[in-house]
C-alpha cells in the first residue's frame, strides 16, 4: 500500500506569509493525483512538504499510515522528479540513474539489471554512456524519471517535470508518463500549472488558489460541475465566457436568462436543479464555455448579434473573439469542418454574425460569493 494523507497541513514562512492553509487530502494507493493552479498558489510547496524538503508548520503528513513529519526525505521511501532534471553533469546517464542504488551499496550486477531495465522502459538504452549535456530536454527528463524508477519507492512525486519542454515534446512526454504509470502501478503526486496536463493525467485533480484548495474531483467533475467561478475559468481552454444577466422564473416554474436582451430558457434538468437548490432570482454570473456557443442566423430565436474582433486559426477549429452590442467580449470555438469556404470569409475581423447557446450548457454563479448555484 502507498496511500498518502494530509491533515490540516499548513506552511507559514518566517515573515508570517501563509503559503498553504489547512490542506486536507486523502490520496489512495496507486492513485494519480495532480495539484494544479497558477504560480504562487502553494502546489509545489505542498509537494515539497510531502517530500520532506520543506518543514511543515502545522498538521500532519502520513505515508502508509505513518506520520512522516520528522523523517528525513531519504527515509520517506519516496522518489522525486524535478522541473530542472537535477542531473549530475559529470556523470554518464548510467551513473546518474545508478547513483541512489550505489549509495545503498547494492551489488553492481543488480544495479546493472535495474538501470538497463529502466532504460529499456524509457527508451534511453542507446544513451547510457552519454553525459547529460549531450541529451535533449526530453531525454534528460527520461533520465531523471529513470533515476526515480530504480528506487522502487512507494510514492512518485513530480514537480512540473514537463514545463521546460516545447509543446510537441510535452504532448509526447504526457503520453509516456501515462504509460509509465501503468507499468509502475504506484502512487503518483504530480504538480503542474498546465490544466491540460492535469486533465489528461490525473485520476483526480486538486485545484489550488492562494494556498487554499478550491476543488478536488475527477477531470470530468471539475469540468462539468466547477465548484466556483475560479475553477470554471481555470479549467478549460480557452477559458469559460462569463456574463452578467438576470435569472428569472417563468409562469411554468422554469428558469430563464436574458443575456444581451435575448431571452433563453434554462434546460429542464438544470432548471429543476436550480429549483431544488432554491436558487434565488435576480442577478447572476452566467458561464458558457467557448465550445458550447454555436453560430446562428439573423432572426433565429435566441440569436445574439456581435462583431468579430479577432479570428485565430487553430487548425481544426477557429477561435473567434467577438464583441456583443453592449461591449462584452466572448470567445467562440468553431470547428472548421462545419464551415464552407465562403462561411470562413464571413468570419473575418469586423464581420457581423450571430451566436447562441442552449440552456443545458449554462453555468450559474453567485455574483458575490462566486460559488456555483448548482453545488
Amino acid at each position: 500500500m502507498a496511500s498518502v494523507k494530509l491533515t490540516k497541513v499548513k506552511k507559514v514562512y518566517d515573515n508570517n506569509v501563509v503559503a498553504v492553509h489547512d490542506f486536507d487530502l486523502d490520496i489512495k494507493d496507486k492513485e494519480f493525483i495532480v495539484f494544479v493552479g497558477p504560480s504562487g498558489c502553494g502546489k509545489s510547496t505542498t509537494l515539497r512538504m510531502i517530500a520532506g524538503l520543506e518543514d511543515i508548520s502545522d498538521g500532519t503528513v502520513e505515508i502508509d499510515g505513518e506520520v512522516v513529519n520528522d523523517l528525513q526525505p531519504k527515509d520517506r521511501n519516496i522518489a522525486m522528479v524535478f522541473q530542472n532534471y537535477a542531473l549530475y553533469p559529470h556523470m554518464t546517464v548510467f551513473d546518474n540513474i545508478a547513483f541512489s542504488l550505489r549509495l545503498q551499496k547494492m551489488p553492481e550486477d543488480q544495479i546493472y539489471e535495474k538501470v538497463t531495465a529502466a532504460a529499456e522502459v524509457l527508451g534511453i538504452t542507446d544513451y547510457l554512456l552519454r553525459k547529460p549535456r549531450a541529451l535533449s530536454g526530453g531525454q534528460r527528463q527520461r533520465v531523471a524519471i529513470g533515476r526515480a524508477m530504480v528506487r522502487n519507492s512507494k510514492v512518485f512525486l513530480m514537480d512540473e517535470p514537463l514545463s521546460n519542454l516545447d509543446a510537441k515534446l510535452r504532448n509526447q512526454m504526457r503520453a509516456e508518463i501515462i504509460l509509465l504509470r501503468q507499468k509502475l502501478n504506484t502512487t503518483f503526486i504530480y504538480v503542474t500549472h498546465d490544466q491540460t496536463e492535469a486533465m489528461t493525467l490525473g485520476d483526480r485533480i486538486v485545484i489550488m488558489k492562494d494556498g487554499y484548495i478550491q476543488q478536488v474531483g475527477t477531470p470530468a467533475e471539475v469540468f462539468e460541475m466547477p465548484k466556483n467561478l475560479f475553477v470554471a475559468e481555470f479549467i478549460g481552454a480557452p477559458k469559460m465566457n462569463v456574463m452578467r444577466t438576470e435569472l428569472k422564473k417563468d409562469l411554468n416554474g422554469g428558469y430563464t436568462v436574458s443575456p444581451f436582451g435575448v431571452k433563453l430558457a434554462v434546460d429542464g434538468g438544470k432548471s429543476e436543479a436550480l429549483a431544488a437548490k432554491h436558487a434565488p432570482t435576480g442577478e447572476v454570473l452566467l458561464g458558457v464555455r467557448p465550445e458550447h456557443i454555436t453560430l446562428a442566423k439573423e432572426g433565429q430565436p435566441g440569436a445574439i448579434p456581435c462583431t468579430v474582433e479577432v479570428n485565430e486559426m487553430m487548425g481544426s477549429e477557429l477561435h473567434l473573439h467577438v464583441v456583443t452590442e453592449d461591449g462584452t467580449r466572448l470567445i467562440v470555438r468553431v470547428p472548421t469542418i462545419d464551415l464552407e469556404p465562403d462561411q470562413r470569409h464571413g468570419l473575418q475581423r469586423d464581420s457581423r454574425l450571430y451566436i447562441t447557446f442552449r440552456g443545458k450548457v449554462m453555468h450559474f454563479f453567485d455574483p458575490e460569493s462566486q460559488e456555483n448555484l448548482l453545488n
